[in-house]
């Protein structure tokens, strides 16, 4: 936010800049999905499904942590299989969240909030995901809470 003065000296109107400063020192930088994290994810579908599913690469705003009043935009790999649709979302260096979905209103996840480890990560989302369609369909009793 940079102003041009009648005299043609640029000046800062730091009324503008500070709190813009402010918000980009504190948000944080979330890198891109990398090569080797989409072959992980490719690999263990291709494992789980006996056959190539291709996953997305997208973004979404999420709060970081549950206090967070800001939304923050991370990086998400996001696949579709047997009717549910996956997706990992990427919150830091080595840090991801998964969640599967039939419709909006049927959200779950692994009861993890967070994984150090994207392999972990995807086994854990679909084994939960596995489970609770075999307990949909009767196979195995639900979970007691």
């Amino acid at each position: 936010m940079f102003c041009i003065s009648p005299t043609g000296d640029a000046g800062i109107d730091y009324g503008v800049l500070k709190p813009r400063l402010e918000q980009l020192i504190f948000m944080r930088q979330i890198p891109d999905i990398t090569e080797s994290e989409l072959w992980i994810v490719k690999t263990t579908l291709r494992e789980r499904y006996g056959e190539p599913v291709e996953p997305d690469i997208a973004d979404s705003e999420i709060r970081i942590e549950p206090s967070d009043r800001d939304l923050t935009q991370v990086p998400v790999i996001y696949w579709q299989a047997e009717n549910c649709n996956f997706v990992i979302f990427k919150t830091g260096d080595r840090n991801y969240r998964g969640q599967f979905f039939y419709r909006l209103h049927q959200q779950y996840g692994t009861g993890i909030r967070e994984y150090d480890d994207l392999t972990e990560c995807i086994v854990s989302l679909l084994q939960t995901q596995a489970d609770h369609g075999a307990q949909e369909k009767g196979d195995i009793p639900p979970k007691r809470q």
